[in-house]
């Protein structure tokens, strides 16, 4: 195991942080170079897809019935295939109900929140996961199939050969849950003030799972966490949905004419010249929308060419803006931005949800590659959180109803956790709808690196983005995270990571943050990031690509730092534990032995009791009796002697010229010499930024580069030499390298300053009489049904 290797490696506790990480990643071979690139003989498959899909608003219920082409272009002969059943996951029986846990008990006592409590109850309700109706060849004849939790095999009628193609049916049905209650990535939300619904519908279909040169089937259940990879293909699909619903999916839509007023067309074609976002479905049409009654329906088509996913949304509800993106980047093509939220999400949705969507189109475009499709859509299902397909993101946030006065208002949160969640979803559309990593093994590869480019789409949006609620921009965000006890290696599989949000967001995007800006600096990462961006887009990459190609097109070695950051728990804590002042010594006892005198009493203390004598008026006898001086009282044991010049004159004699010239230097110059012992108390070596602060009140930033720990990663000493005397040093000024203890970062050391505040001491007890008076309040109707308060349970069971 790579962690177990990078811990012990030899006898001893000696430790090689430098460790080249080649001998723990795959071999390289004709699909996966040496240099991170894909082979001259990379393959993967390809999965092509038509869909007739009809929603049934009434009954919550989706049905489909779906034609795949499977190509496979792998060098092997398959007699199965496997497909991913994601809905099977709200089964009752399936691994993830099954293995749910409880909350760990709390202040003595066991506990279960409304949530949850309905939650059981809406499975136990409702039949969930998909019901297959047929699986047949492209002849009709029936293929046998078996179903293993959330994934379904189908064995073929004959090998399918490299280079072939199969075709093949499946007609399918399966009940759509009540996100609010059940959870999940789609469903629907029911909003009870006007008895309308939005359905959000993704991971609804039997998808292909990926075939891989590097795992075969990816065939691992889906427990929740762990995402999915897909193969790329083109989507043709047909949506039949109610005739007053507005629909938002992959890809373009293809008969506006039979789906959309002419108005409604009108208002399209401008928007996709615009520079700012148009309403093409109005906050009143929206409203009005919502409130009639049609039970005919429409079919609205739309096609998806070269994508790993499909999922749409659809409602009545939907107010839907648009405008045109132009990329930063030279060779992309326009893009069309568009947004579609219900009424409740005004007016913090048309004020930023497109700009955010258009924002990251042009960030992400600049620092990867164009962006390849016509469409990037933002739809609001629900109220935080987000999640992403191909062209399409689910996101959260709305704003909040005084409940007496009907006012709509959103805070801070609201504002920047929009703008910050529609960024990171359509940032998704490129990490991994196009470079297409493998979330179900390695979150890290999207979500991660996902996240650090949405930190650097925040700042080139606003200055100090979102300190309203947090800064996730600052490396010292991770610190709390990296010297926890349930913190496990950035490399861990996804389903078996602990704490997921820190591991699989935060601690990645913070070192790829340190290694931008610190590390490597921007020209050299950028080039980089953007060459390993273009060398796997619309390809699948695992880690080894990743940090192959990051060293190949870079020329910096990193192995260290993926070590270190990616599978170790190490974190960072360099103490700056002493720095010692010298000057150059001559030699000649003229000029030294004043200065060794200087420094006698600099470093000796007077006695206090010679102190209060002189204080006193108390005179000594020698200032009495000045007879009683002799030599010893002229001259001291710093007096220069003629022996000490003679010595010196030796000295000089028997220097090379050279040497004698480098003394001539030092005195002429008067440089002085530092010694700064630093001691790795995280175990994660890191670059050491100095600051240092001249007597003369000017200062110097300077960047030790991390291979000043090769020889010992524990503890190290730096030699300075400079031309003025320092008076502080200050190791990462700059909050730059996730160091978590920044109190032992500064020579002298400084005082911690905060404040306090006062607080009055109070004891509150029961009064039964009072409580007892109490006005007691009318229930209310449906009280009880809503909220995920705790319940606390007795040990028998009862409420």
């Amino acid at each position: 195991m790579a962690l177990a290797d990078a811990i012990e490696q030899t006898k001893g506790s000696w430790q090689d942080k430098f460790r080249q990480l080649d001998v723990d990643l795959p071999t390289p071979n004709t699909y996966r170079t040496a240099s991170g690139a894909p082979g001259h003989q990379y393959w993967q498959q390809r999965a092509d897809y038509s869909m007739d899909l009809k929603l049934d608003a009434e009954g919550k219920r989706l049905t489909g019935r779906q034609t795949v082409r499977y190509h496979n272009n792998s060098p092997d002969t398959l007699r199965y295939l496997w497909l991913q059943l994601d809905q099977n996951i709200f089964k009752e029986t399936s691994i993830a109900e099954l293995t749910r846990t409880a909350s760990p008990a709390k202040d003595g006592g066991d506990q279960i929140s409304y949530g949850t409590l309905a939650r059981a109850q809406a499975l136990k309700d409702t039949q969930y996961g998909v019901e297959v109706g047929s699986v047949t060849d492209e002849g009709g004849r029936k293929l046998p199939y078996t179903i293993v939790d959330t994934m379904m095999r189908i064995d073929l009628p004959r090998s399918l050969a490299p280079g072939a193609s199969f075709t093949f049916k499946v007609e399918w049905a399966h009940n759509i849950i009540n996100q609010d209650i059940v959870g999940g990535r789609s469903g629907y939300e029911h909003f009870r003030d006007n008895n309308t619904d939005l359905f959000f519908l993704a991971q609804f279909f039997p998808r292909m799972a990926a075939y891989t040169d590097y795992a075969g089937w990816q065939h691992k259940a889906f427990l929740g966490r762990g995402e999915f990879t897909l193969e790329f293909g083109d989507y043709d699909v047909a949506i039949t949905v109610p005739a007053d619903h507005i629909v938002s999916a992959s890809g373009e839509l293809q008969n506006p004419n039979e789906v959309l007023t002419p108005t409604q067309r009108d208002r399209l074609a401008k928007a996709a010249k615009a520079d700012q976002p148009l309403f093409i479905v109005t906050p009143d049409e929206a409203l009005a929308n919502e409130k009639e009654t049609d039970n005919g329906s429409k079919t609205w088509r739309f096609t998806a060419k070269n994508v790993r996913d499909f999922a749409f949304a659809s409602s009545n509800k939907f107010i839907w803006d648009a405008m045109g993106v132009k990329q930063d980047n030279p060779v992309g093509n326009p893009v069309l931005a568009m947004s579609f939220y219900p009424n409740e999400a005004e007016p913090l949705w048309s004020k930023y949800s497109t700009w955010a969507v258009a924002h990251t189109i042009k960030t992400y475009s600049k620092y990867s590659f164009a962006y390849p499709y016509p469409t990037a859509q933002s739809v609001n299902t629900w109220d935080g959180g987000g999640m992403e397909y191909p062209m399409i993101s689910f996101n959260g946030f709305r704003p909040t109803t005084d409940k007496k006065t009907g006012k709509r208002t959103y805070s801070a949160n609201a504002k920047y956790g929009l703008i910050g969640v529609v960024i990171h979803e359509v940032g998704h559309f490129y990490y991994p709808m196009i470079v297409n990593s493998d979330e179900r093994q390695w979150t890290w590869m999207d979500e991660g690196l996902n996240t650090f480019v949405q930190n650097v789409a925040h700042l080139e949006w606003e200055e100090y983005f979102g300190e309203h609620r947090r800064n996730p921009n600052l490396p010292a965000a991770i610190t709390s995270y990296m010297t926890s006890q349930g913190q496990v290696p950035i490399m861990t599989q996804s389903d078996s990571v602990l704490q997921f949000g820190p591991n699989s967001y935060t601690k990645p995007a913070t070192a790829l943050t340190i290694l931008r800006e610190t590390v490597m600096g921007r020209e050299l990462f950028d080039h980089a990031f953007r060459e390993y961006s273009q060398r796997w887009k619309f390809k699948r990459p695992t880690p080894s690509d990743f940090f192959r190609s990051m060293e190949d097109a870079s020329g910096v070695d990193l192995d260290w730092f993926w070590r270190g950051w990616f599978y170790t728990t190490d974190h960072v804590d360099i103490d700056l534990a002493s720095v010692r002042e010298y000057r150059i010594s001559t030699g000649n006892p003229d000029i030294e032995k004043p200065l060794e005198r200087a420094e006698y009493r600099r470093d000796n203390a007077e006695p206090l009791a010679q102190i209060r004598n002189r204080e006193q008026g108390i005179k000594t006898l020698l200032e009495q009796e000045p007879g009683l001086k002799d030599f010893y009282n002229e001259n001291d044991q710093f007096t220069p002697t003629n022996k000490d010049r003679n010595k010196f004159a030796d000295l000089i004699e028997g220097l090379e010229p050279w040497e004698r010239e480098a003394l001539a230097r030092a005195e002429k110059d008067g440089d002085w010499v530092y010694f700064l012992d630093f001691a790795n108390k995280g175990g994660l070596v890191m670059p050491l930024p100095l600051q240092l602060k001249y007597a003369d009140g000017t200062e110097e930033f300077m960047m030790i580069p991390a291979e000043i720990w090769r020889y010992n990663a524990k503890a190290v000493t730096k030699m300075l030499i400079l031309r003025k005397q320092v008076v502080a040093i200050e190791l990462d000024p700059r909050q730059e390298i996730a160091d978590a203890d920044v109190s032992n970062n500064a020579y002298p050391r400084k005082i911690a300053a905060s404040r306090l505040e006062l607080y009055k001491m109070k004891d509150e007890q029961k009064d039964l009489m009072a409580d007892m008076l109490v006005e007691l309040k009318a229930k209310k109707e449906g009280e009880g049904k809503e909220g995920a308060k705790d319940v606390p349970l007795t040990p028998g069971g009862q409420q």
